[in-house]
């Protein structure tokens, strides 16, 4: 399985050539409780890194998720418009939220690894 790369604004990030799946981390649906609605982005919508271009919602919040990598989306996880609690059960697997087609791999090198994420997050906790 591909490495993990993770945001500053808690998504995931697991590269395979250069298709991106993203999804939010298990920091995030932890801190956003119980997930109720997802809203995905448009298949073949462009976006920029940092720009959001989805939304998450618990009985907590709304949140925004925001693109790590600038790219065009091939895929959506339609599966968690009858299921958003997959994101809660399973955040980095079948709880992803969407798939680009990467325009710069470079922008990976702006993502952290497991181990900074997990300093990140200790230090802003």
């Amino acid at each position: 399985m591909a490495e993990l790369k993770f945001s500053k604004d808690h998504e995931w990030v697991r590269l395979e050539g250069d298709v991106a799946t993203i999804g939010i981390t298990d920091h995030a649906q932890q801190a956003l409780g119980d997930v109720v609605f997802v809203e995905l982005p448009e298949l073949g919508r462009q976006v920029a890194a940092g720009e959001a271009c989805a939304v998450v919602e618990s009985v907590k919040a709304a949140s925004d998720v925001y693109a790590p990598l600038t790219g065009r989306v091939v895929e959506v996880n339609a599966a968690l418009g009858d299921n958003p609690g997959t994101i809660n059960s399973d955040p980095s697997g079948e709880g992803w939220f969407f798939k680009l087609e990467v325009a710069d791999l470079a922008e990976l090198g702006a993502l952290m690894d497991e181990d900074a994420y997990a300093r990140f997050v200790d230090e802003h906790a």
